[in-house]
């Protein structure tokens, strides 16, 4: 099977590039620099998503494509609708063309209850366009990733971490390369939807102390009165979307629980060790 991955030198990218080898597919890597793909896979398309007319013929062939694609930090002038709305609506419509067997994209859990975040707007906006196309899809919601969890550490690092409300919503965040797995089982199967987080279900403050344990330093967490984070998200909207648009999202998820069914063998504790260790190397 001939596999295209867009968004394919982010951190979710690498794992989907290397699962889908893994699995003895051809996969294709669609990338703006080059330079920054080496190794990642058996070929390199260069092209700029946000101008369809580059991505003319790059799906010739192609089964599967696979839409990592979407942007945290603003950067480039881009925004969310520029970049997880448009660019992912014109690989989808080349997907169209090519007559391309399933799109896969990477969308977000409990999307429906943090409608008017731009970033979740733009990535539910297509989404509909997603369903509605003749294409089959595959829409993957995740919790989130281990990466999006490095601020608890680096709270915990500089000795106390500040939580919204008791610390008591849930969530499970996934490794990438357990994500990167569970999607290639999902396209696969010929799964329309899917919910998935990692092996381990546990509480902010739980998320905390983990945290404070790899360190090995007394655990040292404060609780804000969630009327703050609520304030906060009356004020970001005012802010440069750069800062805003991101803090936002998080602010959102950070008052709900972020828990789906389990998946994978990668632990947060151990992710937290690696960052641990990577430190002490500096």
């Amino acid at each position: 099977m001939r596999v295209l991955v867009a968004g394919a030198t982010g951190y979710l990218g690498r794992f989907l590039c290397a699962e889908y080898s893994r699995r003895g597919h051809h996969v294709t890597a669609l990338v703006r620099d080059p330079s920054r793909a080496e190794g990642v896979a058996d070929l390199l398309v260069r092209a700029e998503v946000t101008q369809p007319e580059t991505l003319v013929g790059v799906m010739d062939g192609v089964d599967l494509v696979v839409s990592a694609l979407g942007i945290t930090r603003q950067a480039d002038g881009l925004g969310y609708w520029q970049v997880d709305y448009e660019a992912n609506l014109n690989l989808l419509r080349e997907a169209e063309k090519a007559g391309v067997g399933r799109f896969c994209y990477v969308h977000v859990l409990n999307a429906e209850a943090m409608m008017g975040v731009p970033l979740v707007d733009a990535k539910a906006a297509f989404v509909t366009h997603l369903q509605a196309s003749e294409v089959p899809e595959t829409v993957i919601a995740p919790t989130g990733y281990f990466s999006d969890i490095k601020d608890f550490f680096s709270m915990a690092r500089a000795g106390r971490v500040w939580l919204f409300g008791d610390g008591s919503h849930r969530l499970n965040p996934i490794h990438g390369a357990d994500l990167a797995e569970a999607i290639a089982d999902a396209t696969d199967d010929g799964q329309s939807w899917l919910e998935v987080g990692g092996p381990a279900v546990m509480t902010q403050s739980q998320i905390a102390k983990a945290a404070f344990a790899v360190l090995g330093t007394e655990p040292r967490i404060t609780f804000l009165p969630d009327i703050l984070r609520r304030i906060s998200l009356g004020v970001l909207p005012i802010l440069p979307r750069r800062w805003g648009g991101p803090a936002q999202f998080f602010l959102t998820a950070l008052g709900m629980d972020m828990e789906a069914p389990c998946y994978g063998t990668h632990h947060l504790q151990d992710h937290f060790a690696e960052l641990t260790s990577s430190n002490s190397r500096r």
